[in-house]
C-alpha cells in the first residue's frame, strides 16, 4: 500500500525540514534557560537527563525514525522541562501567579511537568510498540502506560539518590517536594493519569474512525501500523 503522507514526514533529519526547525526552536529555547538560571547546579542536574534524552534520539534517528507527530510532542514536553529547568520548578513565575491568584500553598508546575511527561510521551512510546516491537491491538495502549509509569518512578527513585548526594539545599531544590511528603506518589499519579488519557484518546480516535487517521500525515505508512 502506498502511503498518502508528505514526502517530508517521517524522513530522516537532513531531508525533513519540519524537524530540522523543531530542533532549531528547541536548541533557541535550551540555550535560553542555560544563560543566568536561577540555581546553575540544579540547573545541571534536571539537564542531565535531558542531554541523555537528547543524544539518544541523535545516536538512533537513522534506525527509528519517529514520526514529525511525536518529535513535537518529544519537544513540547523538553521544552516545558526546560524552562522548570531554568526558574526551579518551584519558583517558575507561571506556577506562582496561579498559586498567588487561587490561593494555592505550593507552586504546582511541577505537577505540570510530570503530568505533560505521561500525556506528550504516551503517543511516541506507542508508535515504538507499533512500528519496532510490532505489537498491536489493546497491547499497543497498554505498553506505553506501563512504560510511562515504570520510567516515571525512576525517575523518582534517581531524583531521590541525587538528593541524598549533592549538597543538601541543591538536593532540596532538585527534588522540588516544597514540604510534601507525598510529592514523588503524586508524581507518578498524574504521569500514569496524562498516559491513560492520552492512550484513550488514541483509542477513541482508532474507534471513530476505523483506521488510525491522525497517523497519515505523521509519518507511518500503512504497511507499518
Amino acid at each position: 500500500m502506498v502511503s498518502h503522507a508528505p514526502p517530508h514526514v517521517g524522513t530522516p533529519f537532513r531531508t525533513n525540514p519540519f524537524l530540522r526547525r523543531l530542533a532549531l526552536g528547541y536548541g533557541v529555547v535550551w540555550l535560553w534557560a542555560a544563560i543566568a538560571p536561577w540555581d546553575r547546579q540544579t540547573w545541571l542536574l534536571e539537564n542531565l537527563l535531558v542531554l541523555a534524552a537528547v543524544a539518544l534520539l541523535a545516536a538512533t534517528h537513522r534506525r527509528l525514525v519517529f514520526s514529525n507527530l511525536s518529535y513535537l510532542l518529544i519537544a513540547v514536553f523538553l521544552s516545558v522541562h526546560v524552562v522548570g529547568s531554568h526558574f526551579t520548578y518551584s519558583a517558575v513565575p507561571l506556577g506562582t501567579w496561579v498559586q498567588e491568584a487561587l490561593g494555592l500553598e505550593r507552586n504546582h508546575y511541577d505537577r505540570v511537568v510530570h503530568l505533560s511527561f505521561g500525556l506528550l510521551l504516551a503517543y511516541p512510546f506507542r508508535e515504538i510498540v507499533l512500528r519496532v516491537v510490532h505489537v498491536h491491538r489493546i497491547w499497543s495502549y497498554i505498553i506505553p502506560v506501563l512504560s510511562i509509569l515504570a520510567l516515571s518512578s525512576a525517575y523518582e527513585i534517581l531524583e531521590s539518590w541525587a538528593a541524598r548526594t549533592v549538597n543538601p539545599e541543591v538536593g532540596i531544590a532538585f527534588v522540588g517536594a516544597q514540604g510534601d511528603v507525598w510529592d514523588g506518589q503524586k508524581d507518578m499519579t498524574l504521569a500514569l493519569g496524562g498516559a491513560l488519557f492520552a492512550m484513550l484518546l488514541c483509542a477513541g480516535l482508532r474507534r471513530l474512525s476505523g483506521r488510525e487517521p491522525y497517523l497519515e500525515w505523521f509519518a507511518v505508512a500503512p504497511q507499518e501500523r
